[in-house]
This record gives C-alpha cells, structure tokens and sequence, in this order.
C-alpha cells in the first residue's frame, strides 16, 4: 500500500474516509469455544444413540409390516389345521353310523378341549347347528344352566337333527358367541363315506378377530416387550461405545492441540507423541515434523540474525575503528588507511548485495529466461577462465567431460549457472589447501545434467551437512581459517538450482574433501503450480 503525502490540509470527506479506512487494521487471537457448544465427544455418542434408536425404529416397522402378517398367516394355519383334524375325525364317526347322533357330535368337544381361547361350532348341511361351545356361557350369561347336548324337542318348532330323543338343536334363548366376520373364523366340511358334504366345523379364537389365542397373543407381546428391551440396551450400549470411541478420537485431538497451544506461548520442543498407520497418527506425525521443522527453522533465523549481525559488524567496526584513529591522529590520513576504508566498505557493499541478490532470487521478483545453452562448452570455458587464478592459489583445477558425444545441451539461463558454478568454484578454492585438486565434471544421467565440482579441501563435518545451504553458515573449521567469505554463496547456489527446478546435493568427509552435484533437467518444465495458473488463464 502505497503511502500519500500532502501539505494541503483542506481533504474532502471522502479523501479522508479513504485514508482511514486505508489506515484501519485488525487482529484476532484465536477464537475461545463457547460454553454452550456441544462437546465432540457428547455429539458423536448422541449420534450412536439415534443410530441405535434408529435401527430400533426400522426393526418395529419391518416387523409391523412383514412380520406381523407372517405370524397372523402362521396362527391362522395352525387353527385351520385345527379345524381339519376335528373334521376328519367327525367324517370318521359319521361314516360309522351315518347320521349325526350325540356320540358322533361329542367327537367335536375335543377340539373345544384343546385350548380355553378356541370357540367351536358344528353344523349339518342344512345350516341347523349342532354343536356351540358358548351356548354354555351364553346360557350363564342369560342366569340359567343348559346342557348343550340336550334341546328342545320339534314340538317347539325348530327341525330336530335326530328322529327322536333329545337333540342338540338349540332354543330360541340360547345366542352363538361367533364372529360374524368370515375372517376370523376357519371352517373344514365333514364328509359322509360317499364323500357328500353333511356337516362343517368352524373354529374361531374368544375375543380376537385375527384367530389369536390367548398364547399367541402373549407371544405377540412378549416378542414385542422383547425387542422393545433390546432396542434399550442396544441404545445403552450404543451410548457406552460411543463415549469410548470419542474419547478414544478426542485425546490425540486434545494432545494435538494442547501441544500446539505450548508452541504457541514458545515451548518449541513439546511434541504430540503420536505414532500409528491410520489418519490421526499420520496426523500426530507429520505435526511433529512440522513442529520439529519450525523449531529447526526459528533456531536459524535466530542464528541468522546473529550471523548478519556479525557480518555487518565486522566491516563496520574495522572502518569506525580507523576512521576514529585517524581523527584522534593515533593514524595519519593518509591514502594507505583511506583504503583500508574503501576495502571495508566495498566488502560491506558486496554483502549487501549478495543479501539482495540472494532475496530477489527467493521471491522470484526476476523473471528466469532460458535458453538452450551447450553446458559442456559454458563450463569448460569457467574452467580455463578460474584457472590462472587457482594456479596462483597453488591449486590444480582440471575439468572433465563425461558426456557421450563431448556436447550436453539444456534450458538453463546461462549467466545464472555460470554463477552457481563460480560460487562453487570459489568456495573449493577458499577451503582447499596449497597443491590441492578441484575436479569439475558434466555429465548426463537420464534427463538431468550432472555438473559436479569436487575438492581435497578441508570438508565439512558430518553434523554439519545439513546446515551447509543456510544463509551465513560456516563450520567452524573455516571460521577459524578466517578465509573472508561472505557464508551466502552456497546459499544462493541452492536458490539457482531450484529455479531450474533442479537440486544440488554434498558428500564430503572432514579432512578428504567436498563433493558438490548440481542435477538440472535438460528440458527445463514448469513447477506444477505455475502449470496449474497457466491452465487457469
């Protein structure tokens, strides 16, 4: 945002609504949870609760639907068998004797006697009924004793089933307890042994119209109460085993965010301790890395800070130091100590830029042309340039060609390479001794250019190799050889090489010497992000 400066005072209201809302900012610390929110725990065992209750609901409807009416077909079938037992008996008896006489009429009682609940009726062809095991209640109910089995004669002006005798033909007060729906009564025809139909034998339950018996309908209900209590305990159980899955979810969670709260208030070595294969231990892992990367990365911009305080100091100091010393007249103003000042300040100036250049590079402010570039050629022609100045170093510098055909071509932009190869150079001969070797090779791997710069120099420490691309970073051993290099070099090396979408990588071992390999694709591709705008464009 850019900033507006004026000596007019007279703004509009507009102009200066503009630069306060310009000038306006806010900041939010993270958001406390409100008391009255749900705990994750207590939703997800609400959520095995209605799962359970759910299923609960479904198994009552499936069996309102489709059971109900296999267990009404099942009692209906077994009364219907009822019915035909009795009747096939009755046809046995009536075979016998051929006609209806109360012996063969008492062989209907015993389906009668088979359950309290089962009504029974017999009637001959005529529709005449013979026998009706509620004639008894209805005769109680009406405050006088009968005997089912002995009527009133024909003289009282109903047709009797036997010649003469007593007959079971019932009186004019005697009232049938049977349903009057067909469907709540089951019916099998008595046969004569011609096979003619003389009588039928209905069969009904006592206060049901869906042939329940007394049995069956407590079966029906105890089912019912059944699934009612499993449907109760599994809701229970659904509960329990929701509270133990949550809690089982929310403490890493609440590890999780318990760490993370001490790493936020500056306790940057509290790790989560998670491990595992599925999702949350994947979590807790990679939390870990990312909390083990921003303690590694906050100790190097802190050691940054002291490193660039450090480079800057020195020059400074140097120069307060003799510009003081010539103003107190401890030193003559003379060209000798003007220069000492120049050499500081031109190696304050180079700092700074190697600083910018550096910066630019990792924003990607300059935009990297490529272009097809002969690599065996451009660094063969670095070589036999750095080579007088290695000789005066004392040093041997060779350079060795691996490719097949003596010519590699790549998409690189040459200048920039060149820098990365230079800064290697430069820094195999600041850290190699007299009479030393400094190897430089391309070579061709697949799709990538090797181009490898190796040195008998002092090498770098196995701990130390990590570290070795950090701004401003030198080992100790080449701190204490005092050899004046600025510690951005390998630095911005790194930041080229990424640019190329390449990678540089060191071997080395202290005392023998340092390897470092430059891996550029020879067909220089877009990162995939630049290639997913561009496809968005």
């Amino acid at each position: 945002m850019a900033t507006r400066f004026s000596t007019d005072s007279g703004n509009t209201a507009a102009e200066t609504e503009e630069i306060s809302a310009s000038a306006r900012g806010s900041y939010n610390t993270i958001r406390r949870a409100p008391k009255s929110a749900l705990r994750y725990s207590t939703r997800m065992t609400m959520s095995f609760a209605m799962t359970a209750v759910m299923t609960a609901a479904i198994l009552v409807a499936v069996l309102a639907f489709v059971w109900e009416g296999q267990f009404q077909s099942y009692t209906r079938h077994n009364m219907q068998r009822v019915a035909t037992s009795t009747a096939e008996a009755l046809s046995a008896r009536y075979a016998q004797v051929g006609e209806w006489t109360p012996e063969v009429i008492n062989g209907v009682s015993a389906a009668s006697s088979l359950s309290d609940d089962i009504g029974v009726q017999l009637v001959d062809a005529e529709g005449n009924i013979l026998y009706d095991d509620t004639w008894a209640i209805s005769s109680r109910l009406a405050g006088k004793h009968v005997n089912t089995l002995q009527g009133p004669t024909p003289s009282q002006g109903q047709d009797s089933a036997f010649p003469s005798g007593p007959s079971s033909v019932p009186t004019h007060s005697e009232v049938s307890l049977m349903p009057s729906d067909a469907d709540s009564i089951v019916s099998a025809d008595v046969v004569d042994a011609d096979g003619n139909v003389v009588g039928t034998v209905r069969l009904w339950a006592f206060g049901s119209e869906e042939l329940l018996t007394k049995s069956d309908a407590a079966f029906r209900t105890n089912s019912y109460r059944a699934i009612a209590w499993a449907a109760i305990v599994a809701i229970g159980l659904a509960c329990l085993i929701g509270v133990a899955v949550a809690n089982a979810l929310t403490k890493p969670i609440k590890r999780i965010t318990s760490t993370a709260a001490q790493i936020r208030n500056g306790d940057l070595t509290a790790r989560t301790g998670l491990t595992g294969d599925d999702e949350i231990g994947r979590l807790g892992e990679t939390f870990d890395e990312m909390a083990t990367s921003l303690e590694r990365d906050i100790k190097l911009e802190h050691r940054l800070t002291s490193d660039v305080a450090h480079e800057l100091r020195t020059p400074l100091m140097a120069m307060q130091a003799t510009v003081e010393a010539m103003q107190d007249g401890v030193l003559p103003a003379d060209d000798e100590h003007f220069e000492t000042v120049a050499t500081e300040v031109r190696r304050l100036s180079k700092l700074v830029d190697a600083m910018l250049h550096l910066s630019r590079i990792e924003n990607g402010t300059n935009k990297i042309e490529t272009e097809r570039t002969d690599l065996v050629y451009m660094v063969s022609s670095l070589v036999s340039a750095q080579h007088q100045l290695f000789h005066e170093k004392g040093l041997h510098l060779r350079f060795s060609d691996e490719t097949p055909d003596g010519i590699l071509f790549a998409d690189v932009n040459p200048d920039m390479i060149s820098e990365a190869i230079v800064n290697l150079l430069s820094n195999a001969m600041r850290y190699t001794k007299p009479d030393g070797w400094v190897v430089v090779t391309v070579a061709q791997e697949r799709q990538d250019a090797l181009i490898s710069v190796k040195d008998t120099g002092i090498g770098i420490a196995k701990e130390d190799i990590p570290r070795t691309f950090s701004r401003f970073w030198r080992s100790d051993v080449s701190r204490e050889m005092e050899s004046g290099g600025l510690g951005v070099g390998l630095s911005l090396t790194k930041e080229i090489v990424d640019r190329h979408n390449g990678n540089i990588s060191v071997e080395s071992e202290l005392g023998k010497g340092t390897t470092f390999t430059l891996r550029i694709p020879i067909n220089r591709k877009k990162p995939r992000e630049k290639r997913e705008r561009d496809r968005e464009k």
